[in-house]
């Protein structure tokens, strides 16, 4: 199809297409006197409003305009670039211009939805087509770039996203490297009993998917290491990891555990991480039974022959033959080459600490949701019994609801699990030890499949809810053994002290320590929370605003197991569309060097965000990748010698939609 540039006689000939979107335009802006208004435009030739132009209906009058019109340019005034650029310029392309030769404008978010005064916000709207009939005569015909797309993936995070996209990835043909800083794959999941509300075992449906990325052909699991940089782009990205030792071959362990019984340390002394500190473990030690890969490590802080040298090595020779263990095993570094990325890091939880009247880690017998799940689980520090730091079984037990959520001193967001799994506690609790179970919360949030049904067998159960936010937790009884809880039950409208012998924080999900630096490593987005950030909220969920990277489960939000392997899904297909495309085309608004004007200051190097510029030596010059350049224009504006210029944002045409919008109606 021929792209025209201009008509016959040299002069522009502009259709300027004016959407109602409904009311959400038309209801604060006069649609009618702005098409009005645009015919009488300079080389304006058509001007058109439709009830919603990005139906096919108003796609087709942009068609049918430019071929029965001779239309060189095109103008559509809507709602945001955002949504529906690429639906335009997709139509400006099907009636034979280059898609370039649009321009859209925003009166949706710019007008009317600013604006009361259906008259200010008409010749506001007036304003920004103006600016834009001014600056579409300038478009210059610009085409997009293809990149091929390498098929292999990087799977940051090891918990349930990250090994259920890695395993949708490696069951499509594609090679996964899935990448956990901890020993083993399982993440949070792996340290709960049962899920809620079906009171699944998590282990049951977890270990076989666990089982099954370490024994598939396409994923290459690398635990215990971290990724240290990334370099490139998309289709093409470059990952430095980190592996640190183990200190026992990873190829060589069968998983015997007989080094562990062997060990010199006879009884276990030192805190438990997986069990969080609630049981004991030695310094060689594997995670928890089902850990993925079944292979010990060795923790250097606490080895008698990483401290002294003087070990009896008594795990060496429980070993024998095959000779797993070594005391010198160094950090790795790994080099890959992967065409797209999906994160997966998930999430850490509340730390109770911060508000003190709770009296976690004060009080003993106070503690957070994830360390009773231990004391639940029958592989945990107690076998599955629910018993106090004392030995004994509690009688009454509150569980406090929404620590570290809906919180304004804390976190504003509902954690949108702690109802639930703070009800499946108490379900638990009271099975496994019969006492008298108190649910102190705000609001019951049980918006899933067959929650509330799951909320109303506990209440049947004779589990007390009360609605109020605890305001206080103090001892009380002749040794101070027993512990009050303060409330103000609202729905009585009196304060209640209810003396129990345990106190569970349901605590609220938070972004990732490091959040803050892997969103610099691989150039993404955090929200005002903290966690990932995707593109679109409805529209682009698992998307980030650098292309060929995802985001799956808990680092984009909190979220439950469900929804978090469906997001997992969602993000496989994502990487699997574009790597079956085989490229990815790439937006033509990117910064280019004007090379006769540069003088060499280096001064735009350090500012481009994503290493685009780079030094010609033998020139010296600066010079652009475009393929990296995502035409931010930070270094178009701090080019001292105005040498750097951006396609579609020359200076031309900023002038141009400047003079529109001061020109007189």
């Amino acid at each position: 199809m021929s792209m025209r540039d201009v008509s016959p006689n040299g002069t522009p000939r502009i259709g300027v297409y004016i959407c109602h979107c409904g009311t959400n335009i038309a209801g604060t802006v006069d649609v009618h006197a702005l098409r009005e208004y645009a015919a009488r435009l300079p080389h304006v030739v058509v001007a058109r409003d439709y009830k919603y132009m990005c139906s096919d209906p108003g796609q087709a009058l942009i068609r049918e305009d430019i071929r029965a019109h001779n239309l060189t340019r095109i103008v559509v005034a809507s709602c945001s670039p955002l949504l529906h650029e690429h639906t335009f310029r997709k139509a400006t392309a099907e009636g034979g211009l280059n898609p370039f030769y649009f321009q859209m404008v925003n009166i949706r978010e710019h007008a009317s939805w600013v604006h009361e005064d259906k008259e200010a916000a008409t010749e506001k709207a007036k304003d920004l087509i103006r600016a834009a009939v001014f600056r579409v005569t300038l478009h210059r015909p610009l085409e997009r770039r293809q990149v091929p797309i390498h098929p292999d993936v990087l799977v940051v995070g090891g918990g349930i996203a990250g090994i259920h996209a890695a395993l949708t990835l490696a069951n499509a043909g594609k090679h996964v490297y899935l990448v956990e800083r901890e020993p083993t794959i399982g993440g949070h999941m792996a340290k709960f009993d049962k899920t809620f509300p079906t009171l699944d075992c998590a282990a049951c449906i977890l270990t076989p998917k666990m089982t099954a990325v370490k024994a598939h052909p396409n994923i290459t699991l690398w635990t215990y290491s971290e990724v240290v940089r990334v370099d490139g782009y998309v289709g093409n990205y470059k990952v430095t990891v980190k592996r640190k030792p183990r200190y026992v071959k990873e190829d060589v362990c069968v998983g015997c555990l007989e080094c562990i019984e062997a060990c010199v340390y006879k009884d276990a002394r030192f805190p438990d991480e997986f069990n969080l500190g609630l049981g004991k473990r030695k310094p060689i030690y594997i995670p928890f039974p089902q850990a993925t890969p079944q292979v010990v490590l060795i923790d250097p802080e606490t080895c008698i022959e990483f401290k002294s040298g003087r070990c009896k090595k008594t795990c060496v020779e429980a070993c024998g033959e095959r000779r797993a263990i070594d005391f010198n095993q160094k950090e790795e570094i790994k080099e890959i080459q992967v065409g797209t990325i999906i994160l997966a890091t998930g999430f850490k939880t509340f730390d109770p600490r911060r508000i003190p009247y709770y009296g976690y880690g004060v009080y003993p017998n106070v503690y957070t949701a994830l360390e009773v799940e231990r004391l639940v689980n029958s592989a945990g520090p107690t076998g599955g019994e629910v018993v106090l730091r004392n030995g004994r079984k509690p009688e009454s037990v509150a569980i406090i609801h929404c620590v570290g959520s809906r919180d304004e001193n804390t976190n504003r967001y509902c954690s949108r699990v702690c109802c639930m799994y703070a009800i499946k506690l108490a379900h638990l609790i009271k099975e496994r030890t019969g006492a008298e179970v108190y649910n102190f919360y705000i609001d019951i949030r049980a918006p899933g499949k067959a929650f509330e049904e799951f909320y109303n067998r506990v209440q049947e159960e004779g589990v007390h809810f009360i609605r109020g936010k605890v305001a206080d937790i103090y001892p009380s009884g002749a040794e101070g053994d027993q512990l009050v809880v303060q409330v103000e039950d609202t729905l009585l409208g009196k304060v209640r002290k209810i003396p129990v012998d345990m106190v569970v924080l349901a605590v609220g999900l938070e972004p990732q320590p490091d959040a803050e630096e892997v969103r610099r490593m691989f150039n993404i987005s955090c929200s005002s929370e903290g966690f990932f950030l995707e593109r679109h909220p409805k529209l682009a969920p698992v998307n980030t605003f650098t292309d060929g990277i995802f985001l799956a489960g808990a680092c984009q939000g909190p979220k439950d197991i469900p929804d978090t392997v469906a997001q997992a899904g969602a993000a496989a297909a994502e990487a699997l569309a574009l790597i079956d495309a085989g490229y990815v085309e790439l937006e033509p608004n990117t910064a280019y060097v004007v090379e006769e004007a540069c003088s060499g200051c280096k001064t735009c190097i350090p500012l481009c965000p994503y290493n685009a510029i780079s030094f010609l030596e033998e020139k010296k010059k600066a010079t652009i990748n475009e393929v990296l350049c995502k035409g931010c224009g930070a270094c178009v504006a701090a080019c001292p010698s105005a040498s750097i210029k951006q396609n579609l944002f020359e200076d031309e045409m900023i002038f141009a939609e400047i003079e529109g919008v001061l020109a007189h109606a």
